[in-house]
């Protein structure tokens, strides 16, 4: 593939409408390019994004991450805010069961941008909490969005744009000829795990998620739950559902939940309320998330090929600026 002349719109190949791949496609088709994305799932997020909570934190993310996730994901809130309705504003709670308050200290140690609070002050931001916990943080520059609602808004905001989707498509070619003969001036494969031969490093992480409906509990922000073992978050998205997750399992095993998994999460659920024990399961799901060894997402290029993978738990958080990114490669390079 030739290099696009000055003034011409690069045609761009988008593999995987995950959130890599929509906010990719959206950021090109933003910047003037030709886009058609492609899916060869059934639907938008067909994989590990579909399981996603959905939270926007960088600063709380800065407990287990390198500097650079919290430093390229500042800016995530407003961007999602710009593309997608119902982003959350409200902050995240982070608490521990009594006997695992020390939790609290050693994560203030390793983040930032949060107030310490006490019962009242939990009681006041969650009164449904009220009388329940006597010490947590609060970020109140934290958000948090319902995933599958963000990623069909940007599709639509794709379709707007004048870009094309096409779903159930086949991995290796499209389906029809949009460029009327022509080959695209770049393609940027965001298939996650797919992709796991073709990139060095990469491996699967495996998450592992419950839906439930309690009518009897109001939350306003996502809570995270200090675990010895294991992270577990709870995330409210309309009409009484919550998001109960884990996200930092290695294997790469797509096997239905286990028992051990199941208990741990809802537990974490029950001992935030006792009305969780008569919530409707929902649904269960499992997804296995690509990660490099050093479990930040990377933007590479081969080529006229850009690759946008190992996104790990940082899905929604990173991919703004990791499709920035893909639009300076793929813009700086067709000026040139």
């Amino acid at each position: 593939m030739t290099k696009v002349a000055t003034g011409v719109r690069p045609r761009v190949l988008v593999r995987g409408a995950g959130v890599a791949g929509l906010t990719s496609a959206v950021t090109l088709a933003e910047r003037g390019a030709d886009v058609v994305l492609l899916e060869v799932g059934t639907r938008e997020g067909a994989g590990a994004s579909w399981m996603a909570g959905g939270m926007l934190a960088p600063w709380c993310e800065a407990e287990s991450a390198p500097p650079e996730v919290t430093r390229d994901s500042i800016e995530s809130v407003d961007w999602w805010a710009a593309h997608v309705p119902d982003v959350a504003r409200n902050g995240t709670l982070v608490l521990a069961p009594p006997r695992d308050v020390a939790d609290i200290t050693r994560f203030s140690r390793r983040t930032s941008h949060f107030d310490l609070v006490d019962g009242d002050r939990i009681a006041e931001l969650e009164p449904d909490l009220a009388g329940r916990f006597d010490k947590g943080l609060f970020f109140p520059e934290e958000g948090h969005l319902d995933p599958r609602k963000a990623l069909a808004a940007l599709r639509e905001r794709l379709i707007a744009l004048g870009g094309t989707v096409q779903l159930n498509a086949p991995a290796d070619r499209m389906a029809g000829d949009p460029w009327h003969g022509a080959r695209p001036d770049w393609v940027v494969d965001c298939t996650g795990i797919a992709a796991e031969k073709r990139l060095t490093g990469l491996r699967g992480v495996r998450g592992e998620m419950v839906l439930l409906r309690c009518h009897e509990v109001t939350l306003h922000r996502p809570v995270r739950m200090l675990h010895p073992r294991i992270p577990v978050y709870i995330v409210p998205r309309a009409d009484h559902l919550f998001m109960v997750g884990a996200t930092m399992v290695e294997s790469e095993s797509f096997a239905s939940m286990t028992l051990r998994s199941m208990v741990e999460l809802l537990t974490a659920a029950y001992v935030l309320h006792p009305a969780f024990g008569e919530a409707e399961i929902v649904e269960t799901g499992v997804g296995v998330r690509p990660a490099y060894p050093d479990n930040v997402p990377a933007v590479t290029v081969e080529g006229r090929t850009v690759y946008v993978n190992g996104m790990y738990r940082h899905g929604f958080l990173l991919s703004p600026s990791r499709a920035r990114r893909v639009g300076d490669i793929v813009f700086g390079a067709s000026a040139a």
